[in-house]
Order: C-alpha cells, then structure tokens, then sequence
C-alpha cells in the first residue's frame, strides 16, 4: 500500500489535477452514451418536414404501428413520440405515391441538408430524373443522424467507433415500417464519405429484402464495406483514386498544407471532409462522366421497365 501512495504522490497537483480531469471526461462520455443526448432529439427525417400531418389518411393499422414504434424509438418523451409518428406516417402517404423511395445519409457530421452537400445534391438529382426517365416516380428522404453541436458531434465519434449499432437500428426499423406497409415500395439507401458507413450497415440488414438497394461513394479507408447484391460503390471520381477511400494519408495532409499556406491551384483534385482536411479525389458529382455512367446503368439495371 505505501507503495501505491508513493506512485500516486509522485504525480504531483498538476499530475493529480489532469488525472482528475480525465476521470471526469470518461465518466460524462459513458454517461452522454448511455443517455439520449444527441440520438434522441434531432435524428430522423430532415427533408421533407413532416407536420400537422392528418392521421386519418393513414390505415388504422399504419398509425398503431407508427405509435408502436415512436414509443420504441423515444421512450418516455412524449413530445419527441409525436414527432416521430408524423415523420413515419408522414412517410407512409407520401410513398404511398411513389415507386422508389431515396434514403440520404449525408457525409461529414451527418446533420446536413440536401442543399449543404452541393455534390450529391446533383447527385440526387441526376437520380430522380434518371428515375423518372425510366417512367418511375421517386420520393426523397433526408434522414438526418446527428444533432447540431458539441454533443451531438461527440455522440457521432462515439458512435461511428462502434459502427453506428443505435443509429442503425433507428433507420433500419423507419424503413422497415414502409417496407411492410408498402411490399410494392423498393427503396434506394444513398450515402456518402462518413454517411456510407451507416448505409452499409443498415444495407446489411436488408440482404434478403430483394426491394432494397444501395448506392455508396467515398466509403472511409478504415471501414471495411462487405460483399452485397444490389449495392452500388464508387471510389473514385475519375480523375483520381480517392485520397480518403484509400488511405492516402500522406497525400491528405500535403493537399492540406498546400491549401492552408495559398499554394493549392484549380488543377488540384477537389475534396475535402469536415470543410478542413483536403482529401484529393473525395469529390462526387454528377458532373464527372465515370459517376453519372456508373449510377445511370446501375439505375437501368434494377429499375428499368
């Protein structure tokens, strides 16, 4: 025992002090963890806003389910279970009447709007009017996995560490309760950079629902993605292979430097991820020929007439 002390002392105040600290910040992570900060306020369905939305439109059956799983999904906090059941019946009427259903988990944080991701927005687009031009009608869904803020960007760093296990289980049962309702409906799980891991995951729970496909870009170099059918992945733009799918660490942080001292040109391949760190070649759009001919035909493979 005396021992023990002796080490101990031998810390000193501030050794005591940074130890002290530390003890504390483990301990408000296990508890941020466990608790729904950042998972249960924000998360679900950002685009399209689903409010005020009229129950009786719905199937009694479909408005039980959606209470069933809105009690599921928020346990104890009433308001939050209203919010969810209008975004699931929200979503119901709405697929209802449509043929292909596009769920986006966006890159970065996972909190973006549609028009924050200038890339795949065009991306979307090209999808839907390539949907259309196969004579089906598409409905797009921005599902929104984090919250805003310190928190929030806390609890998805946690959370990617463990392959997002709660936040799939969230999207998973959303597009379970349309597939059930609606056996007709197929739906497209879209992703890109960070937002490819939860795709993926939640793909693989849908390996043998032959109505659910996927569509990935920029899969993060230390996520290992699986062998799926109906999936989709692109790593590259074209120009060249993505920096961040393929581990090219080196050649981030020179894009990086370059880009914070001036010395980065128009020639340079565009990428970036959080805004911050360049990663060359992590940029996808439907201007590049590779993407836009890859998605067309994996589109015309699946859902053509």
């Amino acid at each position: 025992m005396d021992i023990e002390i002796k080490k101990i002392n031998k810390l000193g105040g501030p050794g005591i002090i940074v130890a002290a600290v530390m003890l504390v910040f483990v301990i408000l992570v296990i508890i941020l963890y466990n608790s729904g900060v950042g998972l249960a306020n924000d998360i679900g369905i950002r685009e399209p806003v689903f409010t005020d939305v009229d129950f009786s439109l719905a199937p009694q059956s479909v408005v039980d389910d959606a209470r069933v799983l809105a009690d599921e999904l928020a346990g104890d906090d009433e308001a939050r279970q209203q919010v969810i059941m209008e975004q699931l019946v929200g979503s119901y009427l709405a697929a209802s009447n449509a043929d292909i259903v596009i769920i986006f988990n966006s890159g970065g944080m996972g909190w973006n709007y549609v028009k924050d991701t200038p890339g795949w927005e065009s991306i979307l687009n090209g999808i839907i009017a390539k949907l259309q031009e196969l004579g089906q009608r598409p409905l797009l869904i921005n599902y929104c996995r984090t919250n805003r803020g310190l928190w929030g960007s806390v609890k998805e760093m946690l959370e990617a560490s463990t392959r997002y296990t709660r936040k799939v289980d969230d999207e998973v049962k959303r597009i379970e309760y349309l597939v059930d309702h609606l056996p007709d409906i197929k739906v497209i799980i879209a992703g890109e950079s960070t937002g490819t891991v939860l795709t993926e995951e939640t793909m693989s729970y849908f390996r043998d629902r032959a109505n659910v496909y996927s569509i990935q870009t920029g899969n993060p170099f230390w996520y290992r993605a699986r062998v799926q059918e109906r999936t989709l992945r692109i790593n590259t733009n074209g120009t060249c292979d993505d920096a961040f799918s393929y581990g090219n660490v080196p050649g981030m942080v020179w894009a990086t430097f370059k880009h914070w001292i001036g010395l980065s040109s128009l020639e340079d391949n565009p990428g970036d991820i959080l805004k911050w760190l360049k990663a060359p070649g992590h940029h996808y759009s439907w201007q590049y020929d590779g993407i836009s001919s890859a998605i067309s035909g994996f589109l015309e493979d699946n859902f053509g007439q």
